[in-house]
């Protein structure tokens, strides 16, 4: 595991190295495209799972053409994948969880958030993640999952993170959750095949579980805390400083569009079929986080604060000032 982490971080500050000392282009920053009247060819990084509804909900809505942006979206497993993608400059922005981006801001990787992503619904009983066993599991609440292996999407991370802080909330031993990773979709499969004891899942998986039989047992970002900022939008320091009239552009299009979503679930659902593969009824059924426009810092210091507790960021602690301000 920790030779993995550290694989890791050393290909993140390889392409951090090679972005920084190389020469601007278009490719990399976007900063050829982007004065003037002329269009930016922005590529940005996701993961797809219903929290990045808004971004493609503003590309349709013309939130990012009217700026001078065009989209392109790519997926990857999740933030981890996602921030060597961005510094590297094969994407402009990304969408990463805060505990990878604060994992990587620990380890001397120059990224910067730049707009809310999304934020807990705050119900214990139904988020936008929760750990799900199959209906004749004899797990009843977080702190049977001591000693049960659990399917998160990316270890080391804020999902095991938080299940946790659940498990030991519920009086469990949280050392003893024996995580394995596995992507998103494949979880309700991995579950319903016994691979997995329990599959800590976002939206559409979890209901797509819950469709072949599956029952949520605890819900680790609420029970986290109410109003924990789970996920935000970022990019490089260097674009930040080269390309600030493009990073404001960005935010200003995905603030409007986090706005619209806010106001419009339906269309949010609606959207989700451009990018994941659901019916109607796992559509009508699964639950939408909250898309707040601004960060929650005290969620985001009792998440860091917990990564500490995990020993995810090793001597040093995130700055989350300089990351999320």
């Amino acid at each position: 595991m920790q030779r993995r982490i550290l694989g890791l971080v050393t290909a993140v500050l390889t392409v951090a190295c090679a972005a920084g000392c190389g020469s601007s282009s278009a490719g990399t920053d976007g900063s050829s495209s982007s004065g003037g009247n002329k269009t930016a060819q922005v590529k940005v990084g996701i993961i797809p799972i219903v929290d990045v509804a808004p971004l493609y909900l503003g590309q349709k809505k013309g939130f990012f053409s009217s700026r001078g942006i065009e989209l392109e979206m790519e997926s990857a497993q999740g933030g981890a994948a996602i921030i060597p993608g961005v510094v590297s400059g094969q994407f402009q922005f990304g969408f990463s969880n805060t505990t990878s981006l604060m994992l990587a801001q620990t380890r001397g990787v120059p990224v910067k958030s730049v707009v809310n992503g999304a934020t807990t619904t705050g119900n214990t009983t139904t988020d936008v993640t929760g750990v799900a066993v199959k209906k004749d599991s004899p797990i009843r609440s977080a702190k049977d999952l001591a000693g049960k292996k659990v399917a998160v999407n990316t270890l080391k991370n804020i999902g095991d993170t938080t299940v946790r802080e659940s498990v030991r909330k519920d009086g469990g031993d949280p050392s003893k959750v024996k995580f394995v990773e596995i992507p998103f979709d494949q979880m309700p499969a991995a579950l319903d095949g016994g691979r997995v004891d329990a599959a800590w899942m976002g939206e559409p998986a979890q209901t797509i579980a819950k469709s072949q039989g599956a029952r949520v047992v605890t819900s680790p970002f609420a029970e986290t805390d109410p109003r924990l900022t789970l996920a935000t939008y970022f990019t490089t320091t260097r674009l930040t400083k080269e390309n600030p009239d493009l990073v404001k552009k960005f935010t200003e299009a995905m603030t409007e569009s986090l706005e619209y979503a806010s106001e419009h679930p339906d269309e949010a659902r609606q959207i989700l079929t451009v990018y994941t593969k659901i019916d109607s009824e796992v559509m009508e059924k699964l639950t939408l986080p909250d898309w707040p426009t601004q960060v929650d810092m005290p969620s985001l210091e009792k998440l860091a604060s917990l990564g500490e507790q995990d020993g995810i960021f090793g001597d040093k602690k995130p700055d989350l000032d300089a990351l999320f301000s």
